[in-house]
């Protein structure tokens, strides 16, 4: 089951990653609370795209061989821990943290706790590294 969710978080990072680096303007646009954020950069979301594909990659080296896979696993729940960290201080400074955090749950919040969840349900045991 492990394996399963690293795919499909792993191809949800996939998509976004994808639609950050080919569409930038339309991403921006078009995902609740980005525009908040600060005015448009396509430099700046094109890099966070690869970041995101760079997450990509760790779910599914994680899936398709989990012991190898596992340390790629471990950096992109990090990456995706550290992204929220963001939010949490972001959301805690603004008008209405309760609604930014319920906003951005789906997005930034959900994929890191799933992905940091298989980084310790999964870990290798001794033997096996």
């Amino acid at each position: 089951m492990h394996r399963w969710i690293a795919a499909l978080l792993g191809l949800m990072m996939a998509a976004n990653g994808l639609a950050m680096l080919a569409l930038p303007q339309a991403w921006y646009d078009s995902v609740p609370g980005v525009d908040l954020t600060g005015l448009f950069n396509p430099h700046f979301v094109r890099d966070i795209g690869m970041a995101y594909l760079t997450v990509a990659g760790g779910l599914a080296w994680f899936a398709w061989r989990p012991v190898q896979g596992w340390p790629a696993l471990v950096g992109a729940a990090t990456f995706l821990m550290l992204h929220a960290a963001i939010h949490v201080v972001t959301s805690a400074c603004g008008p209405g943290p309760l609604a930014e955090v319920l906003r951005d749950f789906p997005g930034v919040y959900l994929p890191p706790l799933l992905t940091g969840w298989l980084a310790l349900a999964a870990r290798p045991k001794p033997q096996e590294t």
